[in-house]
């Protein structure tokens, strides 16, 4: 009974770091000794991630799975580790956008998750959870990158992104930063599968004021909606409300500069962050 206790108490990168020592002793190697055996990670950091005290990388964890002969049960470990960290409210909305054939977001004030740099999300998640660890950090921050895998699929769901200018005009740390992540932004719209919007300062008041939306299409035709605000978020799916708030995004696309005039505000964004940077 002692031990179902324990065991019901471990977090999943605990559990995680667990399975790897249990594998490692049952081999009848030092840590020293899997180092040299997993190409050369250091053994103290095979020694965190023992402990659960540092979460592996993906490299790791798949040599680890090839050494041991695990058939990929460290890196499903690592895959729950991955999903813990998103909050409750947002994990339905997360694990469907992969079954998306449409992603429609608009964001009030920052540059939507899906097309930020791994810089910018790092800054964004360091200022929202003043007391996160550095580890923590990095971990919301490689959920968030891998996200982005969905736009590498041989079918890449249609990605439809409103932001407010208040999130080109707010700076995050530095205009070094900024610059290379409105560059990214640039980059990634030359795909078909993307077009960015951006709703002026001009453009008033609007039923978006103040938080974020996203909006998924799925493959039988239906639409669920997540509506997020500061800390707090909700799934909808009650069809009623699904039309409301596809009805605050349309107003917001209405009121939204049109795709070519939104990049050149962002090119315009980017020559005045470019400028401050050599300043």
């Amino acid at each position: 009974m002692e031990l179902n206790n324990e065991t019901s108490k471990l977090t999943t990168r605990m559990r995680l770091g667990r399975r790897l020592r249990k594998l490692r002793e049952r081999e009848g190697l030092s840590l020293r000794q899997l180092s040299e055996q997993v190409g050369g990670y250091s053994h103290s950091y095979l020694g965190r991630v023992e402990l659960g005290d540092q979460l592996p990388s993906e490299a790791l964890v798949s040599s680890l799975d090839a050494y041991f002969n695990t058939d990929g049960v460290l890196s499903e470990l690592l895959e729950l580790v991955h999903d813990s960290s998103i909050p409750d409210y947002g994990r339905v909305v997360v694990s469907r956008e992969a079954d998306a054939v449409r992603i429609q977001v608009f964001t009030s004030s920052l540059i939507p998750g899906l097309l930020q740099t791994k810089e910018y999300a790092w800054e964004l998640f360091r200022a929202s959870l003043p007391g996160e660890s550095e580890d923590g950090l990095n971990k919301f921050v490689a959920v968030r990158m891998k996200r982005k895998g969905i736009f590498e699929r041989d079918d890449p769901p249609f990605y439809w992104a409103i932001m407010d200018e208040a999130a080109l005009r707010r700076p995050m740390k530095s205009a070094a930063l900024m610059a290379a992540q409105l560059r990214h932004i640039l980059e990634v719209t030359e795909s078909r599968h993307l077009t960015v919007q951006v709703l002026p300062f001009s453009g008033g008041a609007h039923p978006m004021l103040g938080g974020c939306l996203t909006l998924l299409t799925l493959l039988d035709g239906g639409t669920m909606a997540f509506v997020e605000s500061f800390k707090s978020g909700e799934t909808v799916e009650l069809p009623k409300r699904v039309v409301e708030l596809t009805q605050g995004f349309d107003i917001a696309r209405s009121l939204a500069l049109p795709e070519d005039e939104s990049l050149d505000l962002i090119r315009k964004y980017l020559g005045e962050y470019e400028d401050e940077q050599d300043s």
